[in-house]
């Protein structure tokens, strides 16, 4: 779906690919994303917990870093991302042009990312890590998202024999 803010598109996508936060995304230097071997590192400090952090990401999350250039180390990587008020709006017109009918936020990003991790069988203590929770239950309020699918998945059995 279009985007009136295409650098707005490609910071939430990569929010999605990634679990960082918004305001993490908007500090985020071509000094911390580094490559370590065949994966992309991003190594920073939290601006929430103001803990250091180092993070690789998948590939399809390098794709929307894009080319760095001519950027100088110290340059940001998503220069055009600001969040404010209007960007929020643009955020909540944008998931309404995709159809998804619900309150819609950038913290969204950080849902879909455990939601994805999770689904593909990721345990709970290494999607913690990942979003760099401190405590295990920050992590758990996902774990009735499974709950969620696996009763959803039972009743499509009776729904067979219908």
């Amino acid at each position: 779906t279009p985007c009136k803010y295409p650098h707005l598109k490609r910071a939430f996508l990569f929010g999605c690919f990634t679990g960082l936060r918004k305001s993490d995304i908007m500090k985020l230097t071509w000094e911390e994303v580094r490559k370590e071997g065949k994966y992309t590192r991003l190594v920073f400090k939290q601006k929430k917990t103001g803990g250091q952090e180092y993070l690789d990401i998948p590939d399809v999350a390098v794709e929307y870093i894009g080319e760095r250039g001519k950027a100088k180390s110290t340059d940001l990587v998503f220069p055009l991302f600001k969040y404010s008020s209007e960007t929020s709006l643009e955020l909540r017109r944008w998931a309404m042009a995709a159809k998804i009918e619900k309150d819609f936020t950038f913290h969204c990003s950080r849902h879909t990312f455990a939601v994805l991790l999770l689904n593909s069988g990721t345990d709970i203590y290494t999607v913690s890590k990942l979003l760099g929770h401190r405590e295990l239950q920050t992590t758990q309020i996902y774990a009735h998202l499974l709950d969620e699918k696996k009763q959803q998945a039972v009743s499509n059995i009776s729904q067979l024999f219908k």
